[in-house]
């Protein structure tokens, strides 16, 4: 473990944002950035995409927030090297802005995302509803509590080790399948404790965030838990969209469904709400889910 772990979950995590510019003598738009430690040995994609959006925005004035972004896992990271981000500033217009982001270790390239900015303007105005009835994340059991009798297990290292807080409505999926078969799932989240202000970071922690639940609805539909050691997933995309500004440190209610599922792969699309019932990100994630028998 690097110095980076020996740090509490959170701040491990902001540690990960903290990005170097290494293109500053070439004028060019280069960044690197250091892995969390992971048991398997490879970077979680949630990071590799948060750094990705730090990157890009680093490169943008700040009067024009990230609206959207889309990238593709192309090779698993190593947590033992850091990541190198190269920024390609494509369009710069009089509203929007776009900027690809390539993200490599050893010289071969593990991540390719193009993100879009947009100056904030008044317009037409509409945004789904937030589900009806819904427990408060206060009311629900913690994560820890429900996988206390795991021991060291490894699902036990992933709740004690995230910087974020999750609530699942209707139970976590860690140690053994859902009640009820149904592609949805609901979670609050957020973080363990106070972000900095930076909008790019609380948009960055979201897309974080969700990068842990995305396979859940396709598990809890085929009665699935993941300590079931056939299971062998990959993230193969992730797409995010910010409707309006929410801060990643106050509770978020997260609804995902999976609308389907076949040739080994399985398709997430997913909600954000805050409190007050706003819609405000959306995100989407399809990722190679097998069975090994």
């Amino acid at each position: 473990m690097g110095d980076i772990d020996k740090l509490p979950p959170l701040e491990s995590f902001l540690e990960t944002l903290n990005l170097v510019d290494t293109g500053a003598r070439t004028s060019n738009d280069i960044f690197t950035g250091k892995s969390q430690w992971m048991p398997h040995g490879r970077v979680f994609g949630g990071q590799v995409s948060a750094q990705s959006i730090m990157a890009a925005s680093l490169t943008v004035d700040e009067d024009r927030p990230m609206h959207s972004m889309h990238g593709y896992f192309l090779r698993p990271g190593d947590v033992r090297f850091p990541i190198t981000f190269a920024v390609d500033r494509i369009h710069d217009g009089r509203s929007f802005s776009t900027r690809s982001v390539r993200a490599f270790q050893h010289g071969q390239q593990i991540w390719s995302m193009i993100a879009s900015f947009q100056v904030e303007e008044d317009g037409l105005t509409h945004a789904a509803e937030m589900p009806g009835r819904i427990p408060d994340p206060e009311s629900l059991e913690s994560e820890a509590s429900q996988v206390a009798v795991a021991g060291e297990s490894l699902a036990n290292y992933w709740v004690h080790r995230r910087p974020f807080a999750m609530r699942h409505v209707d139970g976590a999926l860690y140690l053994r399948p859902a009640d009820r078969r149904e592609a949805r799932e609901m979670v609050w989240v957020k973080a363990q404790g106070q972000l900095p202000d930076d909008p790019a970071v609380h948009r960055a922690a979201l897309c974080y965030v969700s990068d842990y639940l995305m396979l859940d609805p396709i598990l809890r539909r085929h009665g699935l838990a993941w300590i079931d050691r056939r299971i062998r997933v990959a993230s193969l995309d992730h797409g995010l969209r910010w409707h309006r500004f929410a801060r990643a440190d106050e509770w978020l209610l997260l609804v995902l469904d999976s609308p389907a599922a076949q040739n080994g792969r399985g398709l997430t699309n997913g909600q954000f709400f805050d409190r007050q019932g706003r819609l405000v990100a959306s995100v989407s994630q399809e990722a190679m889910i097998r069975l090994k028998e």
